[in-house]
């Protein structure tokens, strides 16, 4: 690796990428202790950039992207909301993951399309990637904003939750709720970097994301992390 490219990416000497907790998807464990797919490819860039490597853990979202924002960090893992796109630079996704709505067993609502009337509140953690997709794509049902959407579900008695498929799974099969199908919502995960930065720099940091992808590293840290997720497929190069 070329030390100008390292001098770019990491200018400080040291690879600061910014781990979302809050995505159980994308990482788990603790701010001392973080694992999971995002940590992976921190680790693996800062090997090819042949620098150390400093993680901030942040619980949400809208953390990841302030705290990128604010210059503190070289890189962070979000989905590539056309809302985030001002001052961040994406490379393709590496994972996409579902966004999916959870109602009542005796809701009325019985289909995706059903969700978006008069009357409708959806429970919606705020600064995600759905949230950012709601805020632009809902015209009649009402977004209640929380820390979790859950919590945001149940304080109000809301008609709908919505999230990550996964947790959004698990939480409905325990609170007596089902889950609508298909997904309202694709979330493309991908690596960010500043918009400022030299365009060749963005483009080799997308080529070895694209590398990843196809040596099989991506879905086989998905895999050991137990994430029940799939790769992103290529990116046309």
């Amino acid at each position: 690796m070329s030390t100008d490219l390292s001098g770019t990416i990491a200018p400080t000497g040291t690879l600061r990428a910014v781990i979302n907790l809050g995505n159980p998807i994308l990482a788990q464990g603790t701010p001392d202790a973080p694992r999971g797919v995002t940590v992976d490819i921190a680790h693996d860039l800062a090997e090819w950039l042949d620098v150390p490597l400093q993680l901030a853990c942040v619980m949400a979202a809208r953390d990841s992207y302030a705290t990128m924002l604010a210059g503190e960090v070289d890189l962070c893992f979000l989905a590539n909301e056309p809302a985030r796109e001002a001052g961040i630079a994406f490379t393709a996704p590496y994972v996409s993951i579902e966004g999916v709505y959870a109602v009542a067993l005796d809701s009325p609502i019985t289909r995706i399309e059903d969700v978006d009337r008069a009357g409708n509140r959806i429970g919606v953690r705020r600064g995600s990637a759905y949230d950012l997709f709601l805020q632009r794509s809902l015209t009649h049902a009402e977004i209640v904003l929380g820390e979790e959407p859950t919590d945001a579900f149940e304080s109000g008695g809301l008609e709908v939750c919505a999230g990550i498929r996964q947790p959004m799974t698990e939480y409905a099969a325990t609170a007596g709720l089902r889950v609508l199908e298909p997904p309202f919502m694709q979330i493309n995960q991908a690596v960010g970097l500043p918009r400022s930065l030299d365009p060749a720099a963005i483009a080799a940091v997308a080529e070895h994301i694209e590398e990843l992808k196809a040596s099989g590293f991506v879905q086989s840290s998905l895999g050991a992390s137990g994430v029940d997720a799939t790769a992103a497929p290529p990116h046309n190069r």
